[in-house]
């Protein structure tokens, strides 16, 4: 088994390690851009520290995705308000002449594309160890701390473990994918010292994982639980108050652990670089027929947003819409959110039925409550609603009425034609509902998407359900 998962890891750093080349190159860009930032700043009269950060800096990159993070440490003198005006200008004066997007975590950066690789300008405040004033400021001293202990046989299970993330669909912190962070594989490595020990530390787990790298709460662990709360808790070597996993979700640690336990149990290539899994327009139309439940799809408009913020107002429309389904009847066995970020959202739901029964059992109040069963039986005693009762039954009144909506297609129309914000659909959301919303069901879901790859692979992946690894193992 070991001499199998030698011969992986051997295989797969081939393809994901930079060459000498590839590191000469993308190392010269980012020095490059680096000067252009410092001279920026001068011509602007800005007192900042620039210097790359991130995966470039700590030698932990993949090939074929070298992101170039370059930090302005501005003045704590400079308000918070500005900090991303300041830096956003700096940073399209540095990248004049390129593709360049708006992004925003705590405040705004800037993204652009040169020479085919993806740079960040991201400023950050010129603080010492532990005296924060936003989240970036911590990023120096991460970088500072993983090139202190990362040597180069780590830097490689570093990105050993960041593939096999990529594969199974959990690398990433950001909210689309509520993942594990390269800053957070580099400290599992660190602690455990290898891509298989990591791999073999969570295939074991039971109940919570605890990586505290400096001891921090080595003699005080009720401290430690009632600073944490998390299932997976890494305490951030450079502030012991926070930790590094928080971002996870717990879904996504759970198939980080049950991907684990396949791999060890039948290494595979495919955990790293996983099968396409779309299916065609044909069998994808006869699976939802076989399956005998519901699919149905709700598609609105372009969200003017940036992604984080794009797709936190998506997941809370899928849980708002699913408590609306819900209540009004219908079960909901799974659910899930697409964009294509530019302009095409959909948010899919596979239910028992695509209808309810046309008559529904409305419980009225229990016989103590004398005022309230006088109001009951005024509202429904002459009710063209009411198909029987009103009766009493255990005690209390009881109706069986019409449904004026029976079909979840209508339902969903009816609660969203004016955007459901009165349903809890989050304002942006709401308006794209209103400036387009199409619903459609079944087979139709897979027609109104036949050119659309990304989709059909996403409606692939919602239908089989199985992560693609438990076929390899």
């Amino acid at each position: 088994m070991q001499e199998e998962i030698y011969k992986i890891k051997k295989e797969i750093l081939q393809k994901i390690v930079p060459s000498e080349h590839r590191q000469i190159t993308i190392e010269s860009l980012a020095k490059k851009l680096e000067q252009k930032t410092i001279v920026a700043c001068k011509e602007q009269g800005i007192d900042a520290v620039v210097r790359v950060e991130g995966s470039v800096a700590k030698g932990t990159w993949l090939s074929e995705e070298p992101d170039i993070d370059v930090f302005l440490r501005l003045p704590v003198t400079i308000p918070r308000r500005f900090l991303g005006e300041i830096s956003l200008k700096i940073a399209r004066g540095v990248t004049e002449g390129s593709e360049q997007i708006e992004r925003f975590a705590e405040h705004p950066y800037l993204e652009s594309i040169i020479e085919d690789t993806r740079v960040n300008i991201v400023p950050c405040y010129d603080v010492k160890l532990g005296k924060w004033l936003s989240a970036t400021d911590r990023t120096p001293f991460h970088t500072d701390y993983i090139r202190k202990y990362l040597n180069k046989k780590l830097q490689d299970e570093v990105r050993l473990l960041k593939q096999f993330m990529k594969g199974i669909k959990c690398y990433g912190a950001e909210i689309r994918t509520g993942g594990f962070s390269g800053y957070l594989c580099e400290l599992l490595i660190l602690n455990f010292k290898s891509f298989s020990e990591t791999i073999t530390a969570f295939s074991e787990y039971e109940s919570r994982v605890v990586v505290d790298i400096e001891d921090y709460y080595a003699k005080c662990s009720k401290e430690l639980q009632q600073v944490f709360t998390e299932p997976l808790v890494v305490v951030d070597p450079v502030d012991k108050l926070r930790n590094v996993a928080s971002a996870v979700q717990e879904q996504k640690l759970y198939e980080f652990i049950g991907a684990a336990r396949a791999f060890i149990r039948t290494p595979n290539r495919q955990f790293f670089f996983p099968p396409n899994q779309s299916l065609s327009t044909e069998i994808l139309k006869k699976n939802i027929k076989e399956r005998g439940s519901c699919i149905v799809s709700v598609t609105f408009d372009r969200v003017e947003a940036v992604p984080d913020i794009l797709w936190g107002q998506l997941y809370k429309a899928k849980r708002a819409l699913r408590r609306m389904i819900s209540r009004d009847g219908f079960k909901v066995f799974r659910d899930d959110v697409w964009s294509n970020g530019e302009g095409e959202n959909t948010i899919i739901f596979e239910l028992e039925n695509c209808a309810r029964p046309s008559v529904k059992k409305h419980l009225g109040p229990p016989l103590e409550k004398r005022k309230e069963c006088e109001k009951f039986l005024t509202k429904y005693l002459n009710n063209n609603l009411v198909v029987s009762g009103p009766y009493i039954e255990e005690g209390r009144w009881v109706v069986e009425i019409h449904r004026n909506i029976s079909g979840i297609s209508q339902l969903l129309s009816e609660k969203l034609k004016e955007g459901g914000r009165k349903n809890g659909i989050p304002e942006q959301i709401s308006q794209a509902m209103r400036n387009k919303l199409t619903i459609h069901l079944n087979d139709k879901v897979v027609e109104s998407q036949t050119c659309n790859e990304d989709f059909l692979e996403f409606l692939s992946s919602f239908l089989t359900g199985r992560p693609f690894w438990l076929e390899s193992s």
